[in-house]
């Protein structure tokens, strides 16, 4: 059962109301942000990226004698992510909307190779973990020159561990599926901890019955199964990272694998969606929905090449998971992924630093809370002036 509300969340859950703007559907803010689209003019886009500092280039490693009425937003992240089409609108509108801010963009060579004395200095700090980036020394970067950061460094090796992941859910009260861990590696491990059967298993003295998923401890590994009970046919379906049209193929395989350490899971019915929810701070969370990969394998795509997702709305339940997920892991901006079923919202995984694609008002949403977060929390002790960017509740 999810845990009682605080105080905060029932104040939350009041202020929360419906939202039936068709160019909103999908987003939800405690404090709603003006409808007006924010149209970035061609003269503006250019003036903004006249602000993104490349790292070798304009970027000096040492501060400034006499400070400049801006702050740096530093952008630490391998080059694919922190100049991908997504950074880039989003940190387009921000030097667009926010002239104190100038952003820094570190060079992917010098986060591989050089020490982190020689990484440029800033003062708010957007940082995180994909393939071969050395968290361990993005660690060390922020000890070093206490940025604010946007998405704590360290909780991002739990959000590796999907066994930490699901005890730090279950802390924070949020529903998950039932689960049983079989770890190998840990020292009290005995073949006897799983035990297997036609239709069902027994994890640690815990059954499953068919169908029930079979997860890698490891969050980097995409190889989920799901196993069906023999009045379905028996086999398995093996999920995996998109490849082309495809996310999921069906194996006549109906015996669990006997190698590496695994979360076992009940599997939960939706309606064939899964849902993904893309936090920026507590109180804003954009929710779309995707056909599940456990139907038939094969990912539906626009005329573009991505993937088909529609906007959802989420419920007042909804919106305080997505609050806890956001505050439990530290990460303002963070992705998770939600499972509908037998009338409750059930988490299943969390990804953390995630974008939503190809979307406008998300990406206006997205520059605008993150710079004025950064600006509450960095504009008075740096004395740089500002006005926050009035919001939908301001106007009213």
């Amino acid at each position: 059962m999810a845990a009682p509300l605080t105080s905060a969340e029932e104040t939350v859950v009041a202020s929360y109301s419906s939202d039936s703007d068709p160019e909103r559907v999908g987003s939800t803010t405690g404090k709603k942000t003006s409808r007006v689209r924010f149209q970035v003019s061609r003269v503006a886009e250019d003036e903004a990226e006249r602000r993104i500092v490349q790292t070798d280039s304009a970027m000096p490693g040492q501060p400034e004698t006499d400070r400049e009425p801006f702050l740096f937003l530093g952008v630490c992240a391998m080059a694919k992510k922190a100049k991908s089409k997504y950074m880039t609108e989003i940190l387009a509108r921000i030097g667009a909307e926010f002239e104190q801010i100038r952003t820094v963009i570190f060079d992917e060579q010098q986060i591989l190779h050089a020490p982190v004395e020689e990484w440029p200095r800033c003062d708010a700090l957007i940082s995180f973990y994909s393939g071969n980036f050395p968290l361990d020394k993005a660690i060390q970067y922020a000890k070093l020159r206490n940025p604010f950061l946007i998405n704590d460094l360290q909780m991002q090796y739990a959000i590796q561990d999907r066994r930490k992941v699901y005890e730090m859910l279950a802390a924070a009260g949020v529903d998950l599926p039932r689960y049983a861990v079989l770890d190998r590696e840990c020292p009290d491990y005995s073949p006897a901890s799983l035990e297997e059967f036609e239709d069902y298993i027994i994890v640690n003295g815990m059954q499953f019955q068919k169908p029930f998923v079979e997860k890698p401890i490891c969050a980097d590994d995409h190889n989920v199964y799901i196993y069906y009970p023999s009045s379905a046919g028996s086999g398995s379906q093996r999920l995996f990272r998109k490849i082309g049209t495809r996310s999921s193929v069906y194996s006549s395989e109906s015996k669990v694998r006997l190698t590496g350490s695994y979360i076992y899971e009940e599997f939960m019915p939706t309606d064939g969606t899964d849902v993904k929810v893309y936090t920026v701070g507590p109180e804003y969370a954009h929710a779309e929905a995707r056909k599940s990969p456990a139907l038939d394998g094969v990912v539906e795509r626009d005329k573009e090449g991505k993937e088909l997702r529609f906007p959802i709305i989420l419920n007042n339940i909804e919106k305080l998971i997505s609050r806890r997920v956001c505050t439990a892991f530290q990460q303002t901006v963070c992705g998770f992924d939600l499972l509908r079923a037998n009338g409750r919202s059930y988490v299943c995984d969390v990804n953390g630093f995630s974008f939503v694609k190809n979307s406008r008002i998300y990406y206006n949403d997205f520059a605008k809370i993150l710079a004025n977060l950064i600006m509450r929390r960095l504009a008075p002790e740096l004395h740089i002036g500002w006005s926050m960017v009035l919001t939908q509740s301001n106007l009213n």
